[in-house]
């Protein structure tokens, strides 16, 4: 099956949706043989080590931001990519949980908008997490129960809020971006070397152990010159990097939990998509780097997660990944467009995010997704 994932790589004409197709199926089971995995540090043909800009962060920024010197990163890039850099899980240990129950308890908070107020009322939706706790901390494994809401997320948009019916951004749908993961997000990309990067929107993406992501590119922010940043928690997924044209062949590669990618240059509008959730081997379903001892400072904007809060997160993360993108919208002196204010306050269903081999939440044939979508 490797040979097999190989030669659809070499044959251009459709290549892309061939090899989206083979990693996607269940049965039989893809082999993942041909996938990189940047964690194991492997430089061949492809892969390259990537120099950083060690001395764009302090040591200590870095430490407050939870992330460790900039100069012990682990980074990539690949041939044939330029632009395309890939950090291999920076963070110090413990502030991946911090970052997970953001995702799950505070980010999907109103005013910010998510997937469930296409057909639930703004006060249906307004407690997701607290109305979803007690049911996740009671699940046992192996049953099917109903699904929560914090289980039915897909999506949630943060700062600029991107409106799937248009492909827009507008000054009037906007709520003010978290600052601590502004923070994070400048410290990432002033290391490569893109020191005037604003974090001003955020598309945060829940995978379950049967979504997917269909082949799009992100273009619909007015400035292309700075980096499309994307951070992975939780289960692994297996991600494809195409090319311009849509047909062009793509490169597999794991995205493990506490993985960033950044899409910059040549490679902020290659095509890309998500075809698979790799779900933890082994009896503990939690990846290890989630489960280590806290070695975040004390003046860290990350925060160490209380046990409560952390059970919760746990009982999520063993078959789900959380992945969040941030990008700045607007470049230095752009402004939007004269009339270009959203003509609705949410998104359209005809829009909806994932694939899904469930029940159709949020499922949708892969010709129908659109555009510009949010995992990179």
């Amino acid at each position: 099956m490797a040979k097999m994932a190989a030669s659809i790589v070499e044959h251009g004409e459709d290549a892309f949706r061939k090899l989206f197709k083979f990693y996607k199926r269940r049965n039989p089971p893809p082999d993942l043989s041909d996938v990189i995995d940047f964690s194991k540090g492997v430089i061949n043909g492809k892969v390259f080590c990537r120099e950083l800009n060690t001395g764009s962060v302090s040591e200590a920024a870095a430490r407050r931001a939870g992330l460790h010197p900039v100069e012990d990163w682990k980074a990539f890039g690949l041939h044939g990519y330029p632009g395309f850099i890939f950090i291999s899980n920076p963070f110090l240990s413990g502030s991946q949980q911090y970052w997970v129950k953001q995702c799950l308890k505070v980010y999907p908070r109103k005013p910010n908008i998510c997937n469930l107020d296409l057909h639930m009322s703004a006060e249906e939706t307004q407690n997701i997490w607290e109305k979803s706790t007690a049911q996740i901390s009671q699940k046992r494994s192996g049953k099917r129960e109903p699904k929560t809401l914090l289980e039915k997320l897909r999506w949630v948009t943060l700062g600029y809020h991107y409106n799937w019916e248009t492909k827009t951004y507008s000054a009037d749908q906007h709520t003010p971006f978290p600052s601590e993961l502004h923070t994070v997000a400048q410290h990432v990309a002033s290391a490569c070397s893109f020191p005037d990067f604003t974090a001003e929107a955020g598309i945060l993406n829940y995978y379950h152990f049967d979504s997917s992501l269909g082949i799009h590119v992100d273009e619909s922010e007015l400035d292309h010159t700075q980096p499309l940043l994307s951070f992975s928690f939780g289960q692994s997924a297996i991600f494809l990097l195409g090319g311009l044209r849509r047909e062009d062949p793509a490169t597999a590669m794991f995205m493990h939990s506490g993985d960033i990618m950044v899409m910059s240059g040549p490679s902020r509008l290659l095509y890309h998509a998500v075809p698979k959730i790799v779900i933890n081997p082994g009896a503990d379903l939690v990846p290890q780097c989630l489960l280590q001892r806290s070695d975040v400072p004390e003046d860290s904007v990350v925060r160490r997660v209380s046990e409560q809060d952390w059970d919760v997160c746990t009982k999520y993360i063993q078959t789900s990944r959380i992945n969040v993108t941030v990008r700045q919208v607007l470049g230095k002196g752009v402004a939007f467009p004269v009339g270009s204010a959203d003509r609705s306050t949410a998104p359209s269903l005809n829009d909806a995010y994932h694939e899904s081999s469930s029940e159709g939440e949020g499922g949708v044939d892969e010709k129908r997704m659109r555009s510009s979508s949010g995992d990179s």
